[in-house]
């Protein structure tokens, strides 16, 4: 069973070691007291932190058009309207795809977040995940649970959020009709079992810049876990020399393939590096152009960004056309606006969404 620390909503104003705060025990047994009186219970223990979501805000993301999940700074630029301050202040850690393929994003300001962990910390106490009390609620029915002075709603409801009587009874009317209610105030209500159970959906807060640090290895098992690291390494590093020399054998055919684009008339290739740079001191100027055009697209440009290069090819008249695949149209953007900012200026042609993301042509336009 967790051994979980759930720091009350009523501590929000002056966070301190005052702080009302609850234990749950290996037995279940609910203690309420406050952090400085909870730290010495939970010495030598790993625990899990509950936190009111008072202190958080809960958004979700449109349908996603692509089952592999996307990189969290895409899903952050696609919740960013909804947010209420810039994405810099806050930090946003995503749940797991809905049905409908829809992410949910727990967020919280930074600064807050990070002054907890610290008070935590300061009291001795070992943190080793972080979860918010509505978003914990088992997800197969929508519930309504009142606890701690106040209603928590969420579980299947498509939001998260605590509310006092006054604004459940204006909201009401909006919920769904079938959805269950529990009231800790009743005899035989208790929300505290849905506690020792496992809510796979919910959303750990502590990862990222916040990730739980491990505990240093003993120097033996250090010696040995660097033993095996060492002889991983020299495999990993095996294999990385046979697909460096595969990739090499490839990216020289492609070249060979280009440089017989490029120059058509030079039917013999003895040594291609030898003879590209002499027809480049034979003022082929043109030619040199869209090379160095190439490399630093690729280099400067593509290579910054997440997205999947499908062929290349450079066009008479239209430049280098590239068809690529991204993971949203926001990626898209982000590559135009890199290319700008590296002095090639790329067009985007062609974007469409599939089921594998956006497929699109890059084209950058031949210099006169």
């Amino acid at each position: 069973m967790k051994t979980w620390l759930y720091l009350t909503a009523e501590g929000l104003a002056a966070p301190s070691l005052d702080w009302p705060s609850c234990v749950w025990s290996s037995t279940g047994q609910r203690q309420i007291m406050p952090l400085n009186q909870a730290a010495p219970e939970l010495k030598g223990q790993a625990v899990d932190l509950l936190l009111p979501m008072e202190l958080c805000s809960w958004v979700r993301s449109e349908p996603w058009p692509s089952r592999r999940r996307p990189a969290a700074q895409a899903i952050a630029f696609a919740v960013e309207e909804q947010l209420g301050e810039s994405l810099e202040k806050l930090h946003l850690s995503i749940g797991a795809r809905d049905p409908q393929g829809r992410y949910p994003v727990m967020v919280i300001n930074r600064e807050r977040f990070a002054a907890v962990l610290q008070l935590l910390k300061e009291a001795g106490i070992e943190v080793r995940s972080v979860f918010v009390d509505a978003d914990w609620l088992p997800q197969d029915q929508a519930l309504g649970v009142w606890w701690f002075g106040r209603w928590m709603l969420g579980g299947g409801l498509s939001a998260r959020l605590t509310l006092a009587e006054d604004g459940l009874t204006l909201l009401k009317p909006g919920l769904p009709t079938d959805m269950q209610w529990c009231d800790e105030r009743q005899a035989m209500a208790d929300p505290d079992q849905w506690l020792t159970l496992v809510s796979p959906q919910a959303i750990n807060l502590l990862h990222g810049d916040f990730a739980r640090q491990r505990k240093r290895l003993p120097w033996r098992l250090g010696g040995l876990a660097l033993a095996m690291l060492l002889a991983l390494n020299w495999g990993a590093s095996e294999m990385r020399i046979h697909f460096l020399e595969s990739q090499g054998r490839e990216l020289y055919g492609r070249n060979e393939q280009q440089f017989k684009a490029l120059y058509p008339e030079q039917t013999r290739i003895v040594d291609l590096a030898a003879q590209f740079g002499a027809l480049q001191n034979q003022g082929t100027e043109p030619q040199s152009s869209r090379i160095a055009g190439l490399v630093n697209l690729v280099e400067q440009v593509i290579g910054a960004s997440p997205v999947e290069v499908q062929r290349i090819e450079f066009r008479q008249g239209d430049g280098w056309k590239i068809q690529l695949t991204a993971n949203s149209f926001a990626e898209l953007e982000l590559l135009r606006e890199r290319g700008r900012q590296q002095g090639t200026p790329v067009r985007i042609d062609n974007a469409s969404k599939n089921q594998n993301g956006v497929q699109a042509t890059l084209t950058v336009e031949q210099e006169a």
